[in-house]
């Protein structure tokens, strides 16, 4: 807590004083003196998470202030887009809560026992607040096992069709709340996706595309783009959401990444632009040094296929592996390849994800973006 830090372990907890998993308590200093009110979990590691430095009685009324606030933020910098994320947990004041908005309808996801004792609460606050046509309850992240929780999604209130239309960017994306990636779609990259478009020109190629977030947006400035990805349903919803948008320049095709670029690095194939957004290559600590080799590998296969003046786009979601490292992993791959890069922008996740100064945990998504000197 003197750090700024929202979380206490259970390490550091002495008398736990006949807590029920997942209430609200009174934290008390290792002097008797009340510190704030946390969220209690009897199973995590992560035993007490603040939600106030005051005592406090956390009701229906905490939740709306809260709530208010988050929805404020969120008037002031989010704009062309009807997707975005509402709260962002720790970020905003709110551990273990997620709440993600498509359109008329909100996705939520209760990922700590606290947080999961709280979600009628907490749902009838939106509902007041927003009025949703639906509420979805997401609560199918692993994470969730940790708090010894169920994994389970369902509908809250309202109606949710199979899948929603929302725009981004001025694009149309479908999203499936119940059943797609994350809430429905990746909503942390939607500046980076201005960005690299942007920049981006000539032949592309998009790694990992998902539900063609990338590939859509660089498809407006480039001439052409291949669009690849392992999951057959995921590629479904990319062309899907090609269509809607009348894009016939992209080229998806279903392929293992790694054996693409492997494939193509050492032949005649080149690009102009190259997007590498791969999921989290570690979860943990202990995985980074392989990670560092995955993320080694990729950009290096990658900067063999790109053109002198060609753009990579580098992304790492792996909260574990911090800008200073993700550069420096990439400075080897392009030694190792032989090309000089310049660093054109460095950036993170959008600002609807907002990053705490004292909580490192809320910075996670590295988006760097290099232009290719002349050989």
């Amino acid at each position: 807590m003197a750090s700024g830090h929202p979380w206490i372990f259970t390490s550091d907890v002495v008398d736990r004083g006949g807590a029920e998993p997942g209430s609200a308590v009174r934290v008390l200093d290792h002097k008797g003196r009340a510190i704030g009110t946390a969220h209690y979990s009897a199973a995590s590691q992560i035993t007490l998470r603040m939600l106030s430095n005051k005592v406090e009685p956390i009701d229906r009324d905490f939740f709306l202030r809260r709530l208010r606030s988050a929805l404020d933020y969120r008037s002031r910098v989010v704009q062309d887009s009807d997707a975005y994320r509402l709260v962002f947990s720790e970020a905003d004041l709110l551990p273990g809560l997620i709440l993600d908005r498509y359109g008329d309808h909100l996705v939520m996801q209760a990922l700590n026992q606290g947080m999961d004792c709280a979600t009628p609460m907490v749902a009838g606050c939106v509902a007041e607040l927003l009025k949703p046509a639906s509420i979805v309850l997401r609560n199918d992240a692993p994470i969730r096992r940790l708090e010894e929780l169920p994994l389970e999604t369902k509908v809250l209130a309202g109606e949710t069709p199979q899948r929603v239309a929302v725009k981004m960017n001025g694009l149309a994306f479908a999203a499936d709340l119940r059943g797609g990636q994350k809430t429905g779609v990746y909503l942390d990259q939607r500046e980076n996706y201005i960005a690299a478009a942007r920049h981006a020109h000539g032949r592309a190629l998009d790694c990992f595309t998902s539900t063609g977030g990338f590939a859509l947006h660089l498809a407006q400035r480039c001439e052409s783009v291949v669009a690849l990805d392992s999951s057959a349903h995921a590629l479904d919803t990319a062309r899907g959401n090609a269509q809607l948008n009348g894009v016939t320049k992209i080229e998806f095709q279903e392929a293992d990444v790694l054996d693409y670029l492997a494939g193509y690095a050492g032949g005649r194939s080149r690009f102009s632009t190259i997007v590498l957004d791969p999921p989290a290559f570690t979860k943990s600590r202990s995985g980074i040094d392989g990670a560092a080799r995955g993320y080694r590998e990729i950009n290096f296969r990658a900067l063999k296929m790109l053109e002198p003046g060609g753009i990579l786009v580098t992304c790492s979601c792996s909260h574990h592996m911090s800008e200073a490292m993700l550069l420096e992993v990439i400075a080897a791959a392009a030694l190792d390849a032989g090309r000089g890069l310049r660093v054109v922008e460095r950036r993170a996740q959008a600002k609807d994800h907002p990053i705490l100064l004292t909580v490192p945990e809320t910075l996670y998504l590295k988006c760097l973006i290099f232009e290719v000197l002349p050989d």
